[in-house]
């Protein structure tokens, strides 16, 4: 199949189908991501990317769609993060760790994304709930967790009886926490979350409370 080519404009000049695409992608990423999906308007993001509204709507049919398409490409570069993580050469409690580290570095490199997933929180993920894509993406990190989870059962090293979801649910809370609320806990709290003096602390701290959770003594219980 040959690649969609934009018209040519009046210069004669001819915009690749893919790039443009990636380029509406990127500000389309940045306008939901300041402005919410009811608050970003389309011709905004057609005068920054110095195409017109038809073409936006061309190329993925509307507003709902291109929000959806943002949120689409969003999971995926998680995704692929968690499909190239390798830590199969590790004891489970330094694997564990590092897949926490993964998750808390990514979320901090990204903070487009986790205001993009707050935005689709308060639409009940409706968007995300109509995307085929997403329903088939899963989560590559669970299937690594799973892996883990079931050696340091087997080595003995974890006692916790927790499933992969509950796991990840937990890791993903405080590192989405940390972005998102950063504003907030500053002002309630007066510590900035994202402080970089701090991030090597908050890091290691993730990795021992999961850690410390999955390792506990619970002879008590």
């Amino acid at each position: 199949m040959t690649s969609v080519e934009e018209p040519a404009r009046p210069n004669g000049r001819i915009r690749d189908a893919a790039r443009t695409k990636a380029e509406i992608l990127d500000v389309a990423t940045k306008e939901f991501a300041r402005s919410g999906f009811a608050g970003a308007r389309v011709d905004e993001i057609a005068a920054r990317t110095r195409t017109t509204k038809r073409m936006i709507y061309y190329y993925f049919g509307g507003k709902e769609q291109l929000f959806t398409a943002v949120l689409e490409r969003a999971y995926s570069v998680i995704r692929q993060t968690e499909q190239e993580l390798d830590v199969e050469h590790l004891d489970p409690v330094a694997a564990i760790r590092r897949l926490a580290e993964v998750t808390f570095d990514h979320h901090e490199a990204h903070p487009d994304f986790i205001r993009l997933v707050s935005i689709e929180n308060i639409h009940e993920a409706e968007h995300i709930a109509s995307s085929e894509m997403l329903a088939k993406i899963g989560s590559p990190a669970l299937d690594v967790i799973r892996r883990i989870l079931e050696s340091g059962r087997e080595s003995g090293l974890f006692t916790a009886d927790v499933d992969a979801v509950d796991l990840h649910a937990m890791i993903s809370a405080f590192c989405f926490f940390r972005v998102s609320n950063r504003h907030t806990f500053g002002a309630l709290f007066g510590r900035d979350l994202i402080d970089a003096g701090r991030r090597d602390h908050y890091r290691q701290m993730l990795g021992d409370m999961v850690i410390a959770y999955l390792t506990a003594d619970r002879a008590a219980d």
